[in-house]
């Protein structure tokens, strides 16, 4: 039925005359053509998925703060790398629990050949070779007051925890990671960790540098899962960036790339669409985005309570990282969005 209005003119004249004959939701109206013309597809390839080892062994043991996240020990995190291999997710990252009475000062655990996630490396390279691994350097995981660097009083040491970090890199390369991410925020890491790596001949390992990492609230469920939230004295604005700073985010980019990071990343993720276009155009290397555990614990926790369709959610927040311009994203929600893609 074609409604006319008070001037005798149609309705859908006057639409077609204010649109001049284009109905965009022509292209909308089934599920075939909405595939057809999609411009942003999300795909197990764009996947990397963060995986929490402790040490022992037996049942996975959940995260309270992160529903259908679970620590996992070293035979975990294998059978996670096989899970990973079948749902087509090409790399998987390694966090550390570590246990109090390994932490201290100077975070040392982080240099020792046999700690977690040296252990967990080489166990994945030798049960599944063809899955990457991504290591995160910083020594946040080891130190006894819950930063990222040596302290001095209230003070992060900038030099000395680079030092320290070109120590880690070069320990993890050893254990078979294949890309090093610095997550640190100290100055000239980088540049550092790419010389100490060469020097030992691991010139083929990747760095991902954790190029914008903001001092965010949304990290609070990841340092329940690795240990270090009880034990953070002060907070670390020092070193991550302020959350209203956009310029400051290129200019930590531009000094990475400058350095010889092969890949950048934001972090955290939604919060910070905006960094992940503006860095993606402005450089046009392989950026990435860190979904990270209080973007995923507030999916999970309002699915949990009906207030939204979990899943759809799920999609939509990994979509829009790819409509920013991510490469890929580190996302908790790996493993469930690759099956649900393997199964249409």
């Amino acid at each position: 039925m074609t409604r006319t209005g008070d001037s005798g003119v149609s309705i859908t004249a006057r639409i077609d005359a204010a649109t001049a004959g284009l109905r965009m939701r022509r292209l909308r109206q089934s599920d075939w053509s909405r595939r057809l013309v999609r411009e942003t597809n999300l795909t197990a390839d764009d996947l990397i998925w963060p995986i929490f080892v402790r040490e022992g062994g037996g049942a996975p043991e959940p995260v309270p703060s992160m529903p259908e996240v679970f620590r996992l020990s070293v035979e975990g995190c294998v059978d996670a790398a096989r899970q990973a291999r079948d749902l087509g997710i090409p790399v998987v990252a390694l966090f550390p629990y570590t246990d109090a009475d390994k932490r201290d000062e100077h975070g040392s655990e982080a240099f020792n050949e046999a700690n977690l996630v040296c252990r967990a490396s080489r166990a994945i390279k030798a049960a599944v070779p063809e899955i990457g691994i991504l290591c995160d350097v910083a020594l946040d995981p080891y130190t006894s007051h819950g930063h990222d660097g040596i302290m001095e009083g209230d003070r992060i040491l900038n030099d000395e925890t680079v030092e320290a970090l070109c120590r880690q890199a070069v320990v993890q390369a050893n254990a078979g990671c294949d890309i090093i991410g610095p997550s640190d925020m100290m100055d000239g890491r980088v540049a550092c960790i790419r010389q100490a790596l060469d020097d030992v001949g691991h010139r083929d390992t990747m760095i991902m540098s954790y190029a914008a990492k903001y001092a965010s609230a949304f990290y609070g469920p990841f340092r329940d899962a690795v240990g270090s939230g009880g034990m953070l004295k002060g907070d670390k604005r020092t070193y991550q960036m302020d959350c209203g700073n956009s310029d400051e985010a290129v200019r930590e980019a531009a000094q990475d790339i400058a350095e010889g990071a092969d890949m950048i990343m934001v972090k955290p993720g939604m919060p910070y669409l905006d960094i992940v276009s503006r860095l993606s155009r402005e450089f046009g290397v392989p950026t990435f985005a860190y979904q990270t555990s209080g973007e995923y614990a507030m999916i999970m926790a309002a699915a949990g309570n009906r207030w939204l369709d979990g899943d759809r959610a799920m999609i939509e927040s990994l979509t829009a990282f790819k409509r920013a311009g991510a490469s890929g994203i580190l996302s908790y929600f790996s493993p469930k969005v690759a099956a649900r893609m393997r199964v249409g």
